[in-house]
């Protein structure tokens, strides 16, 4: 299941409304709505948030490569969001027809995001201009 699924159907379940959780979030029934469509993810300080609502755990409501996807859309907008959905994408491929575990797919999976992370920061430190650095 993924969190938008699991969103509504935790939300389905306590009973709550769209627009009684936007309310309880302080945000819009549109940026609900959105959640649960799947066209956005909820920005990772709304997480606990909304865990701590439902009486779950983060880890309850979002798989790994969910969270990863959020923390590069936070990290480097649109356009990190869709280079981390393809990297998440291009990588579940390898695993097609494999014979690894989950855990064994979810270390390796932890491995290439570590070192996206890494090549991130590293071409942000080679390439911004100086004038540019803090």
């Amino acid at each position: 299941m993924t969190f938008p699924e699991k969103l509504k159907a935790t939300r389905m379940q306590s009973g709550i409304s769209q627009s009684g959780l936007a309310q309880e979030l302080g945000v819009t029934k549109r940026t609900i709505i959105n959640y649960e469509n799947g066209q956005t993810l909820p920005p990772s300080n709304f997480l606990p948030k909304i865990a701590k609502l439902f009486g779950v755990t983060i880890e309850s409501l979002i798989s790994e490569e969910e969270e990863f996807i959020v923390h590069a859309n936070e990290q480097g907008g649109v356009r990190g969001a869709r280079e981390a959905e393809a990297l998440v994408s291009e990588i579940s491929g390898l695993f097609a027809g494999g014979k690894l575990s989950d855990s064994e797919k979810d270390t390796v999976m932890r491995a290439i995001q570590n070192a996206y992370w890494i090549a991130k920061e590293e071409s942000k430190r080679k390439y911004t201009p100086k004038k540019h650095k803090n």
